[in-house]
């Protein structure tokens, strides 16, 4: 069975994804953040069908310390946050708690 992609976050931020045919979102306006992306986040790592949650690195920050260490935690779904200035360390930590290995690490011979 292969798993979506699902992407979580205001409707600019999603806009993209699904024009790219990403079909599982969850849009957060800007102004209800306080009171629906816990919820939003919540629902997407509960939904067997995905695989990755994508959300932009800032909205981190406005999650529940509880969602927030279930996310930053979870295997499956696998997290993964773009924006805020991660830039490729971050990304690079992403990829190796996703797979289990460092892709980029570099052969000492």
């Amino acid at each position: 069975m292969s798993q979506e992609i699902a992407v979580v976050g205001s409707p600019d931020f999603t806009t993209g994804f699904r024009l790219a045919g990403v079909r599982k979102f969850e849009n957060v306006p800007d102004e209800e953040k306080d009171e629906q992306l816990d919820e939003a986040v919540s629902r997407t790592l509960e939904d067997e069908d995905v695989g990755i949650i994508v959300m932009h690195n800032d909205d981190l920050d406005d999650l529940s310390r509880q969602v927030r260490q279930s996310v930053e935690t979870s295997i499956e779904p696998t997290l993964v946050t773009l924006g805020g200035g991660a830039g490729a360390g971050g990304l690079r930590d992403q990829i190796k708690r996703a797979i289990g290995i460092d892709l980029m690490e570099e052969d000492e011979d």
